[in-house]
Formats: structure tokens, sequence, C-alpha cells
């Protein structure tokens, strides 16, 4: 399996999508200016201490107080707030965590009321993004997380992942985390440090200590709430999570984010280096490596996957339902009710693991499968499931199928599941139900184009139009393109693009700035 990594950066949102065997599997989206991401580390306030739910409010600057548990607050919430209360006391010098004498850990079974009072000032870390109308939820157990190494203040355990099964391997890591690691840290060493040797464990070791000493001393010199530490651009974040050896190559369409990404990939894997690739071509970079069309096709209500079978994925507030359908099958009365069921089933099976990545569904997923009445049959399907979703990197358990053939899944959810619109409001009348007569469409670019030259003296420009019209304005020897080109006597090129609506276009000049010609203009 070969994967790729293509980043779309735009002046709003940078676009991540991951392909394995040119597939889509991953598409991540995030704004430019967003915040309050999983990892950040903020200094808040105690607004609201709610008993019956053991439980209490943060502000941490987000329009929602952010939600704490108390049994996310952590064992060793009364050093990290012993910790805190020492830092704002002298603020001339910062204290060392290595030098703190560590407390009891605090009551595991014990009330928030016990451990908090409202207005009390509070180190906490974002657990899960806001999610629908909810804000954050937080914990107190910081953590900073690496490639190979998680590391804990205030702790003292080394833990490594189950997923590493070799018992001299395990051995082997934790005596050797132990030997290099500071005193009231804790680590947890991840899978991908399996036969990793000691200098890079402890280079990266020292790269996360030094994160808690360059951000924390933050806390003495802010007013409250205090963003403390910011979690790696999204960008490297995603990498660190998921890069392995398969990257065969990284495609970045913005010079700043090829620096980050290339001095990321440098400092993790220096052999792998020059997979990182600036994408410098006209055509938009999701356009180029079929990614416009992946998305189109796989984030409708409907999804087909193979021989006219489809999904129907619906999202309601307690849960995602799927429903698996046969469609029409031209093989099914050939192969009998049985094998058809397992045969789509199976092959839906795929589609849907997939589809959970994708969107990045979480919480409780029921799939509604087609009956199947062999119990090897059902064995295997609850049993490919699992293998499928082995590789899923967020956490969760598969239930076997029911008596009624249907298939519940926990997933974990930290962010928001992605929703993509693939319907179109059309350009030209804006859902009003009425537009111009579509043979006048180019007319009407022409017009544009006229503006743009004469008044607007812009002379070099380029035009971003479906690709259908795109191949219209193109077409013959004499096309439209070259009877514009002699008559305004500019610079001109017409780049099909597969986001935009049938009739929708975007005139941008040099700079790749958008130049403002909707025709809603014309229309007022």
């Amino acid at each position: 399996m070969t994967s790729e990594l293509i980043i779309d950066a735009q002046p709003k949102e940078v676009s991540i999508a991951v392909l394995e065997d040119k597939k889509l599997v991953e598409l991540q989206k995030e704004a430019r200016d967003v915040s309050f991401t999983v990892g950040s580390i903020y200094a808040g306030k105690v607004k609201k201490l709610m008993p019956g739910l053991n439980a209490a409010f943060i502000d941490i600057g987000y329009k929602k107080d952010a939600f704490l548990h108390y049994l996310d607050l952590g064992p060793q919430f009364n050093s990290v707030d012993k910790f805190y209360k020492q830092a704002l006391a002298d603020k001339k010098k910062f204290p060392q965590i290595s030098k703190t004498q560590m407390d009891a850990d605090i009551d595991k079974d014990g009330s928030i009321t016990d451990v908090l009072k409202v207005g009390q000032e509070i180190l906490v870390q974002v657990a899960k993004e806001p999610i629908s109308t909810k804000g954050p939820r937080l914990t107190s157990e910081l953590s900073f997380a690496g490639r190979f190494l998680v590391l804990i203040p205030f702790n003292n355990k080394v833990s490594v992942s189950q997923k590493i099964t070799s018992k001299e391997e395990r051995a082997r890591l934790r005596q050797l985390i132990q030997s290099i690691k500071p005193k009231n840290f804790g680590v947890i060493v991840r899978t991908v440090a399996e036969g990793k040797k000691v200098a890079e464990l402890d280079s990266e070791l020292k790269v996360l200590v030094k994160r808690w000493e360059d951000n924390l001393p933050k806390i003495q010199k802010n007013k409250l709430p205090v963003l403390v530490y910011e979690e790696t651009a999204r960008i490297v974040a995603l990498l660190r999570d998921v890069f392995n050896p398969s990257f065969q190559e990284i495609h970045v369409n913005d010079k700043d984010i090829y620096n980050q990404v290339k001095d990321y990939i440098t400092l993790i894997a220096p052999d792998k280096k020059d997979i990182v690739k600036m994408y410098s071509g006209e055509l938009p970079i999701f356009d180029n490596f079929a990614v416009t069309k992946q998305i189109k096709a796989l984030f409708g209500k409907t999804v087909t996957f193979r021989n006219g079978a489809y999904l129907i994925i619906e999202h309601t507030e307690a849960l995602h339902v799927v429903d698996v359908n046969s469609g029409n099958r031209t093989k099914a009365q050939q192969q009998g009710q049985e094998n058809n069921a397992w045969e789509v089933n199976s092959a839906a099976a795929e589609e849907i693991a997939r589809q959970l990545r994708l969107r990045d569904m979480g919480g409780i997923i029921v799939i509604d499968f087609i009956d199947m009445t062999d119990g090897e049959h059902r064995s295997k399907l609850v049993a490919k499931m699992q293998e499928l979703m082995a590789n899923d990197r967020a956490k969760h358990n598969i239930l076997p199928l029911s008596k009624f053939g249907l298939m519940q899944i926990t997933r974990q959810r930290v962010r928001p599941e992605m929703e993509i619109n693939t319907t179109e409001t059309c350009p030209t009348c804006f859902g009003k139900g009425e537009i111009k007569p579509s043979i006048l469409f180019t007319d009407s670019l022409q017009h544009k184009i006229s503006y743009l030259v004469n008044k607007l003296n812009v002379k070099k420009f380029t035009l971003h139009v479906h690709p259908y019209i795109a191949a219209f304005i193109n077409q013959g020897f004499l096309s439209l393109k070259w009877k514009w080109k002699w008559r305004y006597t500019m610079s001109m090129k017409i780049i099909p693009n597969q986001s935009l609506a049938f009739l929708e276009y975007h005139f941008y000049d040099q700079n790749k700035e958008e130049i403002d010609l909707k025709q809603e203009i014309e229309l007022k």
C-alpha cells in the first residue's frame, strides 16, 4: 500500500487529504483562525461547580464554558495545583518540576467540591474540541505528544503501548526510558517507537521537555484565561500520527506550510525529506490529484460502492445509522440470496470502515446489514470489520451482529464530524428558481472580461469555471478563448475547477486574489 498526503492551503482554511492507493481515506479541514484544538493547554478559572454531575465549568475564553469532570482531573491534580500556585507566588523565578515535592493522589471516588471552588485558577488541557452546542471538554492530566513518546508531567510511570507485543522489546523500552527521563515526568511509549535506538528517543524526549519549559512560564505574565501551549499546527500534528514508511509523496501548494512540513519530515525521517514537494500547477491541487471528485462522490447521504450496491448514511443527535442496500445486482439470482447478501455485506464493510475514518464519525454507529442466516458468514463479517478497522487511530469497539442483523460500533470522538454538502446552489439564480438563458452565459462572461480590461485596467488574470464550460470555451481552432484574447489584448488563463457548480465562475488577478465580479451585483 502506498500513501500520499495532499495539502490544500486557502486564505481561510487548510484542507488535508490522505490517499491510500489513490483512494481518499481521510480528510481534515481546519479554519486558519481556529483555536481550542485538542492538546492546547490553558490557564482558566472555575466558573461553576455541578455536584450532581461531579464536574465543573471552566472559563478558557471560549464562548461557552468548557466542561471538566472529576475523573478528568487526574490522580496528580494536587501536585499540578500546588505547582501552579508556586509559579504565581514568585513571578521572578519559575519553579522546576524536578525539584517539586509531589503530593498524594486525589481520591478516585471523591467529589468535585472537595478539590475545586468557584473562582479558583486551574491548568487544563483540551481533550475534545467544541462539538455541536457543547463547549470543549477538558482534562487536568497534562501531556505533550511526540511521534514516539508522550510526556506526562507530575507522573513517574513509564507505560508501553499494548500494540508492542514482544516482551523483550517492551522491557527494553521501559528500561531505556526509565534511565533517561527527568524526575517527576511520566512517559507513554507509542507503538512507532518499537525498534528505535536510544538516541532517537532521547532526542524527542528532550524536545518534549523543552516544550514544557518554554511554554509554562506564560502563566506568570498574562491575565486569565491564558493560552499556555498551542498544539502543533494541524498539518504537522496529522503527520505525527499518520506518517509511516509507506508514504511516497506529500504535495503542498503553500510555501510556508511546505517549509513546516519539510522541516518536520527532515527531523523525524531525514531519508524521506525529498518526498515533500511544492505544487505549482495551474489546476487546483485537489482537482489535480482527483480528490475533489472523490469528495463529491463520498460525502453525500447516498454512497455507491460496488455493482450498484449503496449505503444510506443518516446522522442524528444520538447516533449514526448506516443502511446497506444491494441495489440492482445482475448476479443476485445466479448466486442465491445468502451468497449475494454475504458479497454485498463484505464490500459494504470495506466502504463503511473507510467512511468512518473519512467523515471522522464518532459516538454510536448502528449498521443495518443485509440479513444472513449462515452463522459462518455472520462471524466472518464481524472479523472482517475488526480487520478493516485495525488501522483506525480512533479508539473503537465492535459488537457482534444482533439477531436482527444490526452491528453496533462505538468510536472515539474528539472533533466535530466532517460534514460536506455535496449539493450545489445554482450560481445564476441563487436558489430563486429562475435564470437567464444559459446560452447567453458566455456573452455574460465576455461583458465581465470587457469590464475588467477596459474599466478596471486588469490585463492579466485567471478565470476559473466548471470543466464543461472550460471545454466549451477552449474548443476549436478559433475558440472563444482566442477570440477574447485578440479582442481585448490581455493575458488570460482558463482553469477548469471541479469544485465549482455548472455556471459558476471566479476571476483571479496575477497575485491569486479574487476579483469580485459576481452576477448578484447586476441583479440588484
